[in-house]
């Protein structure tokens, strides 16, 4: 991965870990990139990342499709519902400032909440699309 990608996603990790509606919704700061064990539910992990050339002039564009994945034992989908309402408050148009890069935009762009095969995890799988361009 490019540093773009690295920069935003820090920018991404330190907005979350931030936000006071998702902090409210996740009983405290809980957003990993790699949940620690035993980690307490629920929380929020940075998942997969697909960057794309989006140069149209030969400059550095880039696309970045961005996914979180909000984990949830409540009971019932409510409460990944909630939390992936959290991240789109948090992130959707956010001023994002990745490190030697400029943020053009960052917008939702798909959620899929479902329950896992143990019966009692619930997954919200929350999609961004960002667009960066190098400082200049």
């Amino acid at each position: 991965m490019t540093s773009a990608n690295v920069a935003l996603r820090a920018a991404i990790h330190q907005a979350l870990s931030t936000d006071g509606g998702l902090a409210a919704v996740l009983g405290g700061a809980r957003i990993y990139d790699a949940p620690p064990r035993g980690a307490l539910f629920p929380y929020v992990t940075l998942g997969e990342a697909r960057l794309t050339d989006a140069s149209s002039d030969g400059g550095t564009t880039q696309e970045h499709l961005l996914t979180l994945h909000a984990w949830s034992r409540q009971g019932g989908h409510k409460e990944a519902h909630d939390i992936a309402g959290a991240l789109l408050q948090a992130l959707d148009d956010a001023p994002l400032t990745p490190d030697g890069h400029r943020l053009v935009n960052l917008r939702f762009a798909v959620a899929d909440i479902r329950r896992e095969t143990d019966g009692r995890t619930y997954h919200a799988v929350v999609r961004f699309r960002a667009v960066t361009e190098p400082e200049t």
